[in-house]
């Protein structure tokens, strides 16, 4: 399979933002970086920026720190352009690579050939639940008389993307919690075999929490996702779940990174005692992006009928010692919690459409 966007080429002097925006609208989980006359240097993976957000890689920093302090230095496995489709092949598999970049001449990428993951069609040994019992007022008047996460974005209900995009990662059987106008969801996706998943509908008769409702699932022997009903990512559930398996973890977090810029001059001082000050400083954090994954074991841990946040959860897992991972998001990430937040969905969706 061959696949080349310009969407997918980044020049080396961009940032890692630049490179998650990248790899978010290329939806390959790579970027091409080229220098300023378009000649390949090298690739950049999702994986490669997660691993730099974990070391304290700003977003804000040359892309170019993923590469020099991220992994060991070699050369990018690349083919020429006339070189034939079965050596190419035989490159990727010598090389155990799932990218092979395609060079003219000149050293410019022409295309680029991608090997399909043989587990890329198979269902992930996961079950889903969807958050979708908010109230979502920070929306009204559109919430009013529809449910947020059944907000159309870009003529498409919030939901229907997010079960779409399970669906796409091999994830059928998907478990919603629902509370607010619950009918305006369960109408709408019935069994859900009309989307390919498999639906079932958990009643909070009254609100849980962002955890609560995971007590009342029962019979569950596999991992569980966990989604806000209220985000819209790109998120590559199948790379997440690699990593939850990787670290042996009994819940991974999916995190973003988020940068609050301070407008003024930081003094630091001890007993009235001036040490530092910083002008205008950028405070970096790892936010909770709303995405989970739960070993079942894990579900043990959450009370029945009685509001649980994931946050409580998190402490009382702390508490016991027990293994928590954050994953960083990379790809398209947006939660809409407010006005704001619903025009700029609205609008991101459209600007991807459009450069597919």
């Amino acid at each position: 399979m061959s696949d080349l966007r310009p969407s997918l080429l980044l020049r080396f002097d961009r940032t890692v933002r630049d490179a998650m925006n990248t790899i978010g609208e290329g939806q390959l989980g790579i970027v091409l970086l080229i220098d300023e006359s378009s000649k390949f240097l090298t690739t950049i993976t999702d994986g490669d920026i997660r691993r730099a957000i974990l070391r304290g890689v700003n977003v804000d920093a040359s892309v170019m720190q993923v590469v020099e302090e991220g992994r060991p230095r070699s050369a990018s496995v690349t083919a020429g352009v006339h070189t034939s489709l079965e050596e190419r092949w035989r490159i990727m598999e010598v090389a155990q690579v799932k990218h092979l970049p395609i060079l003219n001449d000149c050293g410019q990428v022409v295309d680029l050939l991608l090997h399909d993951d043989p587990m890329h069609n198979e269902f992930l040994p996961v079950e889903a639940m969807i958050m979708a019992g908010g109230f979502g007022t920070r929306l009204r008047p559109l919430t009013e008389d529809i449910p947020k996460p059944m907000l159309p974005i870009d003529g498409q209900p919030l939901l229907e993307r997010t079960v779409n995009q399970l669906r796409k990662a091999g994830i059928c059987n998907i478990n919603v919690s629902t509370h607010y106008k619950s009918d305006k969801i369960t109408q709408y996706f019935g069994t859900g075999r009309k989307f390919g998943v498999n639906m079932k509908y958990l009643a909070e008769e009254q609100p849980l929490g962002t955890a609560g409702a995971l007590g009342l699932i029962e019979n569950i022997d596999k991992p569980l996702l966990v989604v806000n009903g209220d985000i819209l990512t790109m998120v590559d559930f199948r790379s997440m779940f690699r990593f939850h398996c990787e670290q042996h973890a009994d819940l991974t977090v999916g995190v973003r990174q988020y940068t609050v810029d301070v407008p003024y001059g930081v003094i630091r001082a001890e007993e009235g005692v001036v040490s530092q000050i910083q002008e205008k400083p950028k405070l970096e954090f790892l936010v909770n992006a709303g995405v989970y994954l739960v070993e079942p074991s894990v579900l043990g841990e959450i009370p029945t009928d009685e509001r649980f946040d994931m946050t409580d959860l998190i402490e009382k897992l702390l508490s016991q010692d027990r293994p928590i991972v954050s994953f960083p998001i990379v790809e398209y990430w947006l939660d809409i919690g407010r006005m704001a937040d619903f025009e700029r969905a609205q609008e991101d969706i459209k600007n991807m459409r459009q450069a597919a």
